[in-house]
């Protein structure tokens, strides 16, 4: 395959999807030469460059009811939904060891999308030039507002990537990917209404004026990359794998057999579109 990225959703829970479909990939030995992600999709994006099969469904699933992992203790002792620390220090470090020299010498472009606090828009970040910070990057696009912290990196202030680039296909079109495999983590014919905001979220990130830009246009970001997505699917440029069944799960999700599900679900989806999907990487 040549010039052909695999774009990846965030999702917060709903990501199993993605590492479903991750996982049949990595069975059938498809590997694309360039990865994007953003959140959820980011995450499982890394076990997917290092080839650890069973790492995605392992650290979203089996480690799920963790106390440390999601519980609302880590919000009363921390302002944590999500125990941060655990999930990007002691999950890859000790408890499930992320294959550091794989995902490092894998000769596929990585790239992770954040969002700047300060200015509103997306960056990204290459494997070619900051291998050594993904845990970090990883940490910045993953983080949410209210229930987790801004993260610094590189004198900047940055959070969760799917806020400015949800679905991050047009930086897969920047780097040069003329045919991009898009997973999404929500049905077809999902389009994002508007959030109201309270006076709390204004005061807490009242000193990020272009983060609360972001959030407010948030939705229509995603809706036009959406309409955008299936414009370009009808030219035989995407190709989109997305759920098939009405999903049960939210963004944020304890119920090992909901999740479970919905990782057989991705798994399933990927295995039915195979034949169209090989050809749709095959065809210039």
């Amino acid at each position: 395959m040549k010039d052909i990225g695999l774009v990846l959703e965030g999702g917060g829970s709903r990501g199993v999807y993605t590492a479903g479909v991750l996982r049949f990939l990595m069975e059938q030995d498809l590997y694309f030469p360039y990865v994007i992600g953003v959140s959820a999709g980011a995450c499982n994006g890394s076990s997917y460059i290092s080839k650890q099969i069973d790492r995605n469904r392992i650290t979203t699933i089996d480690y799920v009811d963790h106390p440390e992992y999601l519980s609302f203790r880590n919000w009363l002792t921390k302002r944590q939904i999500f125990g941060m620390d655990f999930i990007f220090d002691k999950l890859p470090n000790q408890l499930v060891p992320f294959d550091y020299q794989t995902f490092n010498d894998a000769e596929q472009e990585f790239v992770v999308g954040v969002t700047d606090c300060h200015t509103g828009e997306p960056l990204f970040y290459r494997k070619s030039q900051h291998a050594d910070d993904m845990i970090t990057l990883l940490r910045a696009s993953s983080s949410l507002p209210l229930v987790a912290p801004v993260v610094q990196f590189d004198q900047k202030s940055l959070m969760d990537g799917g806020i400015s680039a949800p679905i991050p296909v047009h930086q897969s079109l920047k780097d040069g990917n003329h045919k991009n495999v898009v997973i999404l983590t929500r049905n077809r014919g999902y389009y994002k209404k508007p959030q109201s905001f309270s006076w709390y979220i204004n005061k807490k990130y009242q000193q990020y004026p272009g983060l609360l830009k972001a959030l407010k246009r948030r939705h229509q970001e995603y809706n036009d990359t959406i309409n955008y997505l299936f414009e370009e699917e009808e030219k035989g440029n995407i190709f989109i794998i997305c759920p098939t069944e009405k999903l049960t799960v939210g963004r944020i999700e304890k119920n090992k057999k909901k999740l479970t599900s919905l990782y057989n679900r991705g798994y399933q989806d990927t295995q039915d579109l195979q034949q169209s999907l090989r050809e749709f990487c095959n065809t210039k």
